[in-house]
This record gives C-alpha cells, structure tokens and sequence, in this order.
C-alpha cells in the first residue's frame, strides 16, 4: 500500500498525525506506550534470561556475549530470537504493537524477526552502533518494513538510545561492505561522513516508551554510560512484502500473520536494494559485524 492508501485506513492506537509524521521523517517516538505490567512482566523474563547466561562462556545459538561477559557479571549483548525464548514475547509481538504497525503499513502485517539488545558501558566505548539502514540485512520486495523498539527500562541520553537521521528514508540506499569486500553492516566511513547530522534525533524516552523506524532509515546509537539498557525489537512488514533472502537468525514465526490476512501477490518497489552476504556459516548480531567479528563476506 501506499503511504497515502494506509492513511486512508481509521488508525488503531496512533493519532492522524503520528502516522503522517512517521511517513515524512521516517521514524516515530511514543512516550509511555505499553502499561507498566506489560514492561514488568518482560523485564522479569529478560532478567532470567540474562541469569541463565552466567552459565554460557562464549556466543550462541541464544546468546551473543560482549568481551566482559563472566558468571560474576554477565553481559550480554543480544538475546537472539526472543520470540521463541518465552511466551510472553511472542505474546507481547501479536499485541498493542502490532496495532500499532498495522497503523503504519497496512491492515494486513507479517512478523519478520525479534531481538532484544543491550548496551555494557566500557573504556573503549565498544556498545556504540554505527549508521547503518536494516533493509539491506533482510531485503524484502518493497519497503514497507519496519522496527519497532520498546525501551524495558528508562533510557535517558547517557543510556545510548536509539539516534536517526530524519528523512533519510527517502535517500539512497548505501553499500555496507567495506573497501575489502567484507559485510559491516555500516556505512562506510566517507558516506557516513556526508550525513547531514543536522537532522540527526536522538530518541530518548522512559520505559514503556517505542521507537519505530522505517527500515531505510539510517541510524544508530551513541556509545553508553550506563550498564544495561535492554532494548526489545520486533520487525515487521507488509504481508506483501516478501524478503528475497532467509533471515540468518531465523525464527519459527517468521512470515506469521499477526493482523489481517496473508497476500496473494506480492507488492515490488521499483527501487533496488543491496544483498547481504551468505550467513550459511552463522550470523552472531549487528555488534560482532561491525566489530569485524563476524567474516561473513
């Protein structure tokens, strides 16, 4: 559907106008969307997840690990997956936010992946992201995926939240190997470079606040000066948008209607997108590849 044809549909959660705004700058920040108990009830699982990592000593199936991560201090850097690590995500994924994406591409929605990151505050600044756009990760026949983000636990500016270039979904879509070959998944240093950071937002926001970005969207995040800030995303898109690749972290609800229903044909953009390299051999998280951790290429 066309930004204009979603607008013409009666919006669900969002007002008129966060739905137009969203479409223009390509991003959108609710304040204190998902009641307290909905956060209290993920956070108490994420923080039995996050225990039972004390256990694990190096990256996994379940869990990629920062450098620090021990028993005594475990420091996880992604719960991968977490829609199939408990019922209360996958339930949390089929809820209020997808009202709220369905407000955004359509009546009809389809579950891509989840994940649940966090940021360990070091000496080396290591839990920074940088720019990047998702779509080239998962390329789908058009653009109408995005992110949602829920912030479990408040986020002010020195927690390292969620920064976007506003409007840079309506720009080009940028190479994110290296001069080498190898898959980043960031911009280069000379494209980041000519940014406009004049339209650079931070979204800081209390827990309970959601975040959501158009999947051509550049952004990022600012390293931490905090320990912890767990940062629960869920992607979705259009049920006719269909990704030309397998997701590397997949997931048995990918492809699961969450409202409306399933497509019978499938709607292409025009516009072309980049491939990502082949994670036949594993993919660990958006952190160990621009760390040059992962050698996918």
């Amino acid at each position: 559907m066309t930004p204009e044809d979603v607008l013409a549909q009666p919006p669900r959660v969002l007002s008129q106008e966060q739905r137009a705004f969203y479409f223009e700058a390509g991003y959108l920040l609710v304040e204190r969307l998902i009641p307290a108990e909905t956060v209290a009830g993920l956070r108490s699982v994420t923080d039995g997840l996050v225990a039972q990592s004390r256990c694990e000593t190096t990256s996994g199936p379940i869990f990629d690990l920062a450098a620090g991560h021990g028993t005594e201090r475990p420091m996880v850097r992604r719960i991968k997956n977490p829609d199939e690590r408990h019922r209360v995500y996958w339930d949390y994924a089929r809820g209020l936010i997808a009202d709220v994406v369905a407000d955004l591409v359509g009546p009809d929605v389809a579950f891509h992946h989840a994940k649940l990151n966090f940021k360990w505050h070091g000496p080396a600044d290591e839990d920074s992201v940088a720019w990047h756009q998702d779509i080239q990760f998962y390329p789908h026949t058009n653009y109408s995926p995005l992110t949602v983000g829920t912030y479990l636990a408040d986020t002010p500016m020195e927690a390292g939240p969620l920064t976007v270039i506003a409007g840079s979904h309506e720009g080009p879509l940028f190479d994110q190997y290296d001069d080498e070959g190898r898959w980043v998944g960031a911009l280069k240093p000379r494209d980041a470079a000519g940014l406009d950071l004049t339209k650079a937002v931070s979204l800081p926001g209390p827990a309970g606040s959601i975040t959501i970005h158009n999947c051509r969207t550049v952004h990022g995040s600012p390293p931490s000066k905090a320990n912890g800030r767990p940062l629960l995303l869920n992607a979705y898109s259009a049920a006719d948008a269909f990704p030309y690749t397998t997701n590397p972290s997949f997931t048995s609800h990918a492809r699961a209607i969450v409202r409306g229903k399933a497509a019978r044909w499938a709607h292409h953009d025009p516009r072309p997108c980049l491939i990502p390299p082949d994670w036949s051999g594993g993919y660990s998280s958006i952190f160990a590849a621009q760390a040059h951790e992962d050698a996918a290429e």
